[in-house]
């Protein structure tokens, strides 16, 4: 099974054709810049098309700190999304409080653990919506 920076690096390599189904589910890759060192990190994430957007989950499995790819997008919105071959630039954000109920729903309807994840905090667990420029 693919995992962390292996399965960034077989999903690259060949274009989504390994990886991007996963357990069930579709996998893109995020390349957010680091708010510390300005390089680029890239991870593998679950993700649905949501009407002209796609949508992500910052739950790090319900740990109570978010997952540095979000605090990187959150210092830098403009973002490289990777689904198979398609790979283009998109600006990121925190769904809002009106968005997310149904946004949630949509993710966990593909990643059932992830109302397992929102247990295990207190951290109300962000919902991100990518977006192509």
């Amino acid at each position: 099974m693919l995992f962390g920076q292996e399965h960034v690096k077989r999903y690259i390599e060949t274009d989504g054709e390994e990886g991007h189904d996963w357990q069930g589910t579709t996998v893109a890759i995020l390349t957010t810049k680091g708010r510390k060192s300005g390089r680029l990190r890239s991870t593998p994430l679950i993700y649905q098309p949501y009407g002209d957007a796609y949508l992500v989950i910052a739950s790090k499995g319900g740990a109570d700190e978010h997952p540095l790819w979000y605090l990187n997008l959150q210092a830098e919105p403009e973002v490289e999304f990777q689904i198979k071959g398609d790979r283009f630039k998109a600006r990121a954000r925190t769904a809002t409080s009106e968005e997310r109920p149904d946004m949630w729903r949509t993710m966990a309807a593909t990643w059932p653990a992830y109302d397992e994840y929102a247990t295990k905090t207190d951290r109300e667990i962000p919902v991100v919506v990518i977006e192509r420029v």
